[in-house]
């Protein structure tokens, strides 16, 4: 994986390779870590995207994914090619993953001793629903251009404009 020029994911021994992700994706999560990184800074939390993988146990299989942005608190969780304890995880929605993000991967990442928000932020509409450990996984959406999601397992927020500066909307 290491030298390989195409990502894949790992799910109980079977390999996924990876597609490319659009211009309005590839914005939305360098907005959002973007945002996050000089507001942790100096901290427990380090923020990391795209080529970083997460890597989970479940149900004795190890999974490993790369979600847009993911954030850690846990130092000592930290590998040199990914992370096993995260804090925060951050999928943008593609026409491809859409599914995949909303099942497999929320049931995965509800797994995660140490996850305690899963948030999907959609890339075609302004729509950010945001997943809590604390609140039983049950989702709040958030669909209006001007509201603030609050990312509580940082003590950190940001407004919808924030995550979707720059990304033009058809």
């Amino acid at each position: 994986e290491e030298a390989s020029q195409v990502r894949h994911e790992f799910i109980d021994g079977e390999i996924h390779a990876m597609s490319g992700a659009s211009e309005a994706h590839n914005t939305i999560a360098l907005n959002i870590a973007g945002a996050l990184r000089p507001r942790l800074r100096g901290g427990p939390c380090r923020v990391y995207m795209a080529d970083f993988k997460v890597r989970l146990e479940v149900a004795r299989r190890d999974i490993f994914y790369y979600p847009d942005v993911v954030v850690s608190c846990h130092p000592s969780g930290i590998e040199r090619q990914y992370l096993r304890l995260p804090t925060l995880i951050v999928e943008v929605l593609s026409p491809a993953t859409e599914s995949i993000d909303r099942r497999e991967k929320k049931m995965s990442y509800e797994q995660a001793a140490t996850l305690e928000e899963y948030v999907i932020v959609a890339q075609e509409r302004r729509e950010v629903t945001v997943y809590r450990r604390a609140e039983g996984w049950r989702g709040e959406t958030h669909p209006a251009a001007n509201a603030t999601v609050e990312f509580r397992s940082l003590k950190q927020s940001l407004t919808l404009t924030e995550i979707y500066e720059d990304v033009k909307f058809a």
